[in-house]
């Protein structure tokens, strides 16, 4: 089983549009590929943060998630919209393998 993490630092001031992008993605993502995305924000830590979860059987069926939507002209022209209300270059993203 393979889980993918990607979080984000929210910019100042833009907490309300930064939530509404992470909804519409995670329905657009569901939409598309049928993977189910999940929203969390940190306990702890930096708490203008916000991420997303999914989880995949393998490696392989995440590659193609990934590639299916690198493709995908609509989720391109979201992620674009929705940058100023993100930090530049504080997008990490982990592949973990679930023991």
């Amino acid at each position: 089983m393979i889980r993918f993490y990607r979080s984000a630092t929210i910019a100042p001031g833009k907490f309300a549009g930064a939530m509404a992008f992470a909804r519409e993605v995670a329905k657009h993502v569901k939409a598309t590929t049928g993977v189910d995305v999940h929203i969390g924000m940190p306990v702890g830590g930096n708490p203008h943060r916000i991420g997303w979860s999914a989880q995949y059987p393998t490696l392989a069926l995440y590659d193609d998630m990934a590639t299916k939507l690198l493709a995908d002209a609509k989720y391109l022209e979201m992620v674009a919209k929705a940058a100023d209300n993100f930090v530049a270059d504080t997008t990490r993203d982990e592949i973990w393998r679930v023991l």
